[in-house]
This record gives C-alpha cells, sequence and structure tokens, in this order.
C-alpha cells in the first residue's frame, strides 16, 4: 500500500457526500438493488460500508479485503448479497451496489488531487483495486447464499413430495411420485417412520404407481423402507406394481422377498382393511 495515497484522508473528509452522492448514483441508473433493499435500508448500509472501508485503509497495511480489518466491510457486503440473492436480484446487480460508488469517489478524488497527478493516479488506482475486489465479493456471497436457498428449496420439494397419509385407523399410505434415489428415500423413510411412531399404524401402503422406473437401486430402497417400518412393527405392502415393472424386477433378477405387492392402491387398501379385520361395505369383491 503506498504511503502517499491520499484515500484514507479523502473518505474521512468527504464521507457524508460521498455517501449522497453514492445514492444519486444508484437512483439513477436505475440499480435494482437500491429497490430490493429500499431507499432507507440502502442509505443505512451504504453508510455502514462507507465507514468500513475507511476504518480498513487507515487500519490495513495492505489493500487484501481478506484481511481482519476488512471484517466489517465484509460483513455488510455479506447482507446485501444475501439479501440480493433472497430477493431474486443477479449477481452482477448486487456488484452494482458496490461499483456504483465508483464515479462518486473518483469524482471527489479528482476534484481534491487535481494538481498533483501522482497522488491523483495512485488514488484512483487503490479505489479500483478495493472497489473491484468488493464487488467480486458480493458475487461469492451471492453464490452461496444462492446454493442454500437451492438447497432448502429442494429439501421443501422432497417432503412435499413424500406426503405420508392416513387412510384408516392402523393404515397409512405412502404414495410415491418421480425418481426414487438415495437422498429422497431417507426422506421417505424418515417421513414414514414418524407417522408409524405417531399413529401406531399396523400397515403401511407405499405406492409406486408415479414412479416412472424401477431398477436395481430403487428395488433396493424400496426394500430398506419396508425393513425400517418392520422394525417398527409395521407390515408394509407395496402397490402400483404394473406389468412393465414386474417384467423389470424379474429381468434384473431382485427378490422382494417377504414383501407383499398389489397391482393397484385399492388392491392394496382392501387387503390392509383385511389384515386389520376392518372392512368397508362395497368395497370387497
Amino acid at each position: 500500500m503506498p504511503d502517499k495515497s491520499n484515500l484514507p484522508a479523502l473518505l474521512s473528509a468527504h464521507e457524508g457526500d460521498l455517501l449522497d452522492a453514492w445514492l444519486r448514483e444508484q437512483s439513477s441508473s436505475g440499480d435494482r438493488t437500491m429497490r430490493v433493499l429500499g431507499e432507507g435500508e440502502a442509505r443505512d448500509q451504504g453508510r455502514q460500508l462507507i465507514a468500513a472501508i475507511r476504518a480498513a485503509v487507515n487500519a490495513s497495511g495492505s489493500d487484501s479485503i481478506d484481511s481482519p480489518a476488512w471484517d466489517q466491510a465484509r460483513e455488510v457486503l455479506g447482507r446485501v448479497s444475501r439479501d440480493g440473492a433472497q430477493a431474486g436480484l443477479t449477481p452482477g446487480e448486487t456488484a452494482l451496489f458496490v461499483l456504483s460508488l465508483k464515479r462518486p469517489l473518483f469524482d471527489i478524488i479528482r476534484r481534491q488531487a487535481a494538481a498533483t497527478p501522482d497522488a491523483l493516479a495512485d488514488d484512483m488506482w487503490r479505489a479500483t483495486n478495493l472497489l473491484d475486489r468488493l464487488a467480486l465479493y458480493t458475487t461469492e456471497v451471492y453464490s452461496r447464499a444462492r446454493d442454500e436457498i437451492i438447497q432448502r428449496q429442494q429439501a421443501d420439494m422432497l417432503e412435499l413430495s413424500t406426503p405420508v397419509v392416513k387412510l384408516w385407523d392402523g393404515i397409512l399410505a405412502l404414495p410415491l411420485i418421480g425418481t426414487l434415489d438415495s437422498r429422497r428415500t431417507q426422506v421417505v423413510m424418515e417421513s414414514l417412520l414418524e407417522r408409524i411412531v405417531e399413529t401406531s399404524a399396523e400397515i403401511a401402503i407405499i405406492d409406486i404407481t408415479g414412479v416412472p422406473t424401477v431398477d436395481t437401486l430403487v428395488a433396493q430402497h424400496l426394500i430398506k423402507t419396508v425393513n425400517a417400518a418392520r422394525l417398527m412393527g409395521t407390515e408394509c405392502i407395496i402397490s402400483g406394481i404394473r406389468p412393465q415393472i414386474a417384467q423389470t424386477i424379474v429381468h434384473l433378477g431382485v427378490e422382494l422377498q417377504g414383501v407383499v405387492t398389489k397391482a393397484t392402491l385399492a388392491d392394496a387398501f382392501q387387503l390392509a382393511l383385511a389384515r386389520t379385520g376392518r372392512a368397508v361395505p362395497g368395497l370387497s369383491r
């Protein structure tokens, strides 16, 4: 870091003017980040960021924003980036929150250092370097935040796609739709076991009518779920065994030993009623 840089002094002397000019720049450029945050929040975050940059350039011995001196600046930008990701902004729009500070800061540097070309060049370069690094940091935080949001949404979708329905006293049904992979199998198993505990169900029907294909891995997942339910004292019936799925299971040589299967959910429900000593008038054939 060059000692002859005037940047720390300029930030200290013109902090208020810089903030006002920065907000005007965001407003005139149509920056969506400001609209998402709201003018009051944008002003508050902007004030905190300028103060954090001023403190960091005064305290830091280098322009690396990874040093402890930049902790406060990274914290402010982390909040802005996460809010932007949550609100659906793009990484570029989030980065513009920082990059829009360039013009106001350059104007102040140019006015104050016009008579000293060397200092002007040093200050311009240092400001550019710092703001570019801070903008890049916002995109990194944004990407991590978006990944976390996507993971949460996927987890929520998995839970929604594995509903355990109480068909009758002591009888549960778990209709599966879509591909059954290892992650989803875990969610299926947890959801089913939780409902078994809640309802003390005697029989659970796992309906795979909506599962497009059944391969060796899917069959193994089903067997694991059935075995886990058995350990809880619940018998499982697998329904939705269409002709093509039955042929595939035979072709793969998968042994569903001890697993009761039925062609349709209605057939499985009828069997479950019979095994629990219940009957619905008109349902029996």
